[in-house]
């Protein structure tokens, strides 16, 4: 096993690993909208949360040489269910249409920071040695 974690995570020193890589697979520890570094979440709404979740998604995989296409399963937490169609105008943005994840949905009483979405993924990995 391979846990991982960018400057700007440890330094946060929070209690988990932004991912783990166990053979050909990376999970990802659930993503908030959060501003790169910092434990504040973008302002915005749930457009704006869903956009910088994504993003911070897509920063983790970069820096593990892996992109959003490699992502085979996401686990979505909403704090509250009647924003899924918004949280999917902006998560559908970020695949091809022909290669969805697999995916799972629910509404959680709560989610860190405050947060209106919480986003987990797993990864593929291809041809890529352990460090």
């Amino acid at each position: 096993m391979e846990f991982i974690n960018s400057a700007e995570a440890k330094a946060l020193r929070l209690p988990f690993s932004q991912a783990v890589r166990v053979g050909d697979v990376l999970y990802l520890s659930g993503a908030l909208g959060n501003r790169p570094g910092t434990l504040e979440l973008v302002p915005g709404g749930m457009e704006a949360e869903a956009r910088q979740t994504m993003e911070n998604i897509k920063a983790v995989l970069e820096e593990n040489g892996l992109g959003m296409a490699d992502i085979f399963k996401c686990t979505v937490m909403l704090a509250d269910m009647s924003k899924w169609a918004e949280f999917n105008k902006v998560y559908v943005g970020y695949f091809d249409a022909d290669r969805l994840p697999a995916r799972s949905a629910f509404g959680a009483n709560g989610l860190a920071l405050g947060a209106l979405v919480e986003l987990e993924c797993c990864a593929y990995i291809r041809n890529r040695p352990a460090a």
